[in-house]
């Protein structure tokens, strides 16, 4: 009998001990974010800002959300230069990328699973290797960002260009949108979306997916499925990352020629530029 009491208070001393680590966490975690949402955007920060196009496209109010969530990304976040020093400069334009995605979903967390943002000077070289009829074949290719998780993996080349001059990639925006994609647990081309909404959204995307495979397989009549192009055919991830780059770069011409795609990336983003 008194084994058992003592193994119970033990159990007891243990859950209370963990619930107590668990409240100092959480405690500390919301003072921090609260110190960091009570400092002022820095000029410097500011006239970085003034410099990108998507920024002066949004409202009073809506820069006054986006600063907040910027100085919670570049405070939270960890970046690391690997062949370069980061820079205020790029902490600033990865961070309002990667908050403008969402500035009006509604998510409480700023990516909370990212961890670490790696940044390169330049494009890099990747080695893939692939099999095909039991056949490796190895080969390089250039890679100019990556997304895995907890790490998101940049070339500052590419990604300067893509903020400051608007055209129809942006390699900011496609790996943020792996991210959210990541945010389900899987990434499969569908972020996480209010119930009442996945079968229209599957809908839509399946269709479109399919057609836009079946283009590419057969490399002819692209038509409209040339705003896309081959590389969203890859996979439903891939598809969900280049049609977020279109609905901020080109959105009209989305609009235009994708009306139902418009409407369900526009229903998650909100943000119509």
């Amino acid at each position: 009998m008194n084994y058992y009491f003592a193994l119970l208070t033990v159990m007891l001393g243990i859950g209370f001990g963990l619930f107590s680590l668990y409240f100092i966490y959480t405690f500390y975690k919301k003072r921090k974010l609260q110190k960091i949402l009570e400092k002022p955007m820095p000029k410097e920060y500011k006239q970085i800002l003034k410099n990108i196009p998507f920024y002066n496209k949004l409202s009073e109010e809506e820069k006054s959300k986006i600063h907040k969530s910027i100085l919670l990304f570049i405070n939270m976040k960890e970046f690391v230069g690997i062949d370069i020093e980061v820079t205020n400069e790029m902490k600033v334009v990865i961070a309002f990328h990667a908050c403008l995605l969402l500035l009006h979903v509604g998510f409480q967390s700023c990516y909370e699973n990212l961890v670490t943002i790696l940044v390169y000077s330049h494009t890099m070289v990747a080695r893939q290797v692939s099999v095909n009829g039991g056949i490796f074949t190895k080969g390089d290719f250039l890679l100019e960002g990556q997304s895995a998780g907890d790490t998101v993996v940049i070339s500052w080349n590419d990604a300067k260009k893509d903020a400051y001059h608007l055209h129809e990639n942006n390699v900011l925006l496609h790996e943020f949108a792996h991210e959210i994609d990541f945010l389900d647990g899987s990434a499969d081309g569908t972020p996480p979306l209010p119930y009442a909404k996945y079968h229209e959204w599957a809908k839509v995307i399946s269709k479109e997916f399919n057609k836009l495979s079946d283009v590419a397989l057969k490399n002819r009549d692209w038509g409209k499925y040339k705003l896309l192009g081959a590389y969203a055919a890859t996979n439903e991830a891939e598809f969900f990352a280049v049609v977020t780059e279109r609905y901020f770069e080109k959105p009209e011409t989305l609009k235009k020629h994708f009306p139902e795609l418009f409407e369900e990336f526009n229903s998650f983003y909100k943000v119509y530029l």
